[in-house]
């Protein structure tokens, strides 16, 4: 029973680990005897990281944009070649672009569309092509409260993930037969870098406050044991959901 949660040696390719919940997680992996993939568009930002949470355990750092996907197939090849076996891989890359949805330009609805769900199809893709021939595998898909309940000014980004939930329950139901179990994690508010400029706003930080029933912001943290659970034996059999992380949040809707 001692090894039903561990994830000790496996391969976890995080996307977008470079910053915020991603890097939250790439060190709690870590930490707990994985070997990380450390991924990103900038190269120095990748081998920064890498260098830092090296400190901790094993950690690699491979650059590549999840949007080109003849450069997400190259890379990912050339992870399973160098590296080795993919077990895990956690679709965390997302940006935001905000604006009223009758002003939002169609370069921000596709910029947005494209990183948070279409790269996720890229991504998963590629690596599956390899989980499929060993018929073992674990996919995780960052996805966000927003894609049940929606906020104005963030409609790209909701469609977005909203996307992501369904794209979860087909992955689970393609590729359930190979023993491929594909999962969702959906935070809610979370204190990171990219959202300090939300908290630091004294009124949607006191209605967030309001709205999550544990009357808080999430930390990092809190996202890493959902994340080791959906990547342990202790959920072969879980496939197609979506935990939400959101302190009740959305049990309170």
């Amino acid at each position: 029973m001692h090894n039903l949660f561990s994830v000790e040696g496996k391969r976890v390719l995080i996307t977008g680990s470079t910053q915020g919940l991603g890097l939250g997680m790439a060190r709690g992996f870590v930490e707990a005897g994985a070997l990380v993939i450390i991924n990103g568009r900038n190269q120095d930002k990748v081998k920064q990281v890498q260098n830092e949470l090296s400190a901790y355990g094993k950690v690699v750092g491979y650059a590549f944009d999840v949007t080109y996907q003849p450069q997400v197939k190259q890379c990912i090849d050339r992870i399973e070649q160098e590296v080795g076996p993919l077990d895990v891989l956690i679709n965390n890359a997302g940006i935001h672009r905000r604006a009223p949805l009758e002003e939002m330009t169609v370069e921000d609805w596709t910029t947005v569309v494209e990183v948070n769900l279409n790269a996720v199809f890229y991504v998963s893709q590629c690596v599956a092509a390899h989980m499929i021939k060993r018929r073992r595998g674990k996919i995780i898909n960052i996805s966000s409260l927003n894609a049940e309940a929606a906020r104005p000014s963030i409609a790209n980004y909701c469609a977005a993930k909203g996307g992501i939930k369904m794209l979860t329950k087909a992955m689970a139901t393609e590729w359930g037969r190979y023993n491929i179990q594909t999962n969702a994690i959906g935070p809610g508010y979370f204190l990171t870098a990219l959202t300090q400029k939300l908290a630091d706003d004294p009124e949607f930080d006191a209605w967030v406050r309001q709205e999550v029933p544990m009357g808080r912001w999430g930390r990092p943290e809190e996202l890493i044991g959902t994340a080791l659970y959906l990547s342990s034996a202790a959920s072969d059999y879980v496939n197609g959901h979506t935990i939400y992380v959101d302190g009740g949040w959305r049990a309170a809707l």
